[in-house]
């Protein structure tokens, strides 16, 4: 009797601690098993944001495509502005610009009478304002024009109308000599020990003297 009693207690104690003991070695290793890359991911997700930082939003694609429109304007203006100076400097002179344009830089110029009504002195205001900046670019391709050419003209043509000066009425009748300066009347000649050197010819001197009773002596130098 005891017996029994002994052993229905122990089934009493081992029903009592079912309950700590309900999930089998091997389901929870495999619930670990399946827990544990979710928590590596998460531990790791903190560190990958930090390390990666808080990326710039991109723009959006109106502003690209607006900011490209701006910039082929730009260069279409500039473009458009360059052809026509140079077609301009092709087809025209200086002064045929000037004429062709005087008016228009006149107008520009003009004070906005005070007589004008609200909306005229306005329309006229935005005129003046709106011409200005065309004005001021013809006065500056004008004035840099003219500069240039001039300097241009000091190297094509000559100084003066005659290249020599008229004799006197007395010396009509002689004429004129031209004798070039380089290997004619003196030449150059080069040694090591002293580098280049430039000599009269011999009897220069004399040769010039003889002919001068004769010839009017122009001497030049030939530049090939």
């Amino acid at each position: 009797m005891s017996h029994i009693a002994r052993s229905r207690l122990a089934l009493t104690l081992r029903s009592s601690a079912a309950p700590f003991s309900t999930i089998s070695p091997a389901a929870a290793a495999s619930l670990a098993s399946k827990e544990a890359p979710a928590a590596a991911a998460a531990s790791s997700a903190p560190k990958e944001a930090a390390a990666a930082g808080d990326p710039s939003p991109a723009p959006p694609s109106g502003a690209r495509s607006s900011f490209r429109l701006l910039k082929a304007g730009i260069f279409t203006a500039v473009t458009a502005a360059l052809g026509a100076t140079g077609y301009v400097t092709y087809a025209y002179s200086v002064d045929e610009v000037d004429q062709m344009t005087r008016e228009f830089r006149k107008n520009s110029k003009l004070p906005i009478s005070e007589d004008l009504s609200g909306f005229e002195k306005f329309k006229a205001m935005a005129y003046s304002e709106t011409v200005k900046v065309p004005a001021a670019a013809i006065d500056l391709y004008l004035d840099v024009r003219s500069q240039i050419e001039d300097q241009i003209q000091g190297f094509v043509e000559p100084s003066s109308e005659k290249l020599l000066p008229d004799l006197p009425p007395q010396e009509q009748h002689v004429f004129t000599i031209v004798l070039d300066l380089n290997e004619t009347l003196v030449y150059s000649d080069w040694k090591r020990e002293r580098g280049w050197r430039t000599f009269k010819r011999p009897g220069v001197d004399a040769f010039l003297e003889h002919l001068a009773k004769f010839y009017e002596v122009v001497v030049c130098i030939l530049i090939n």
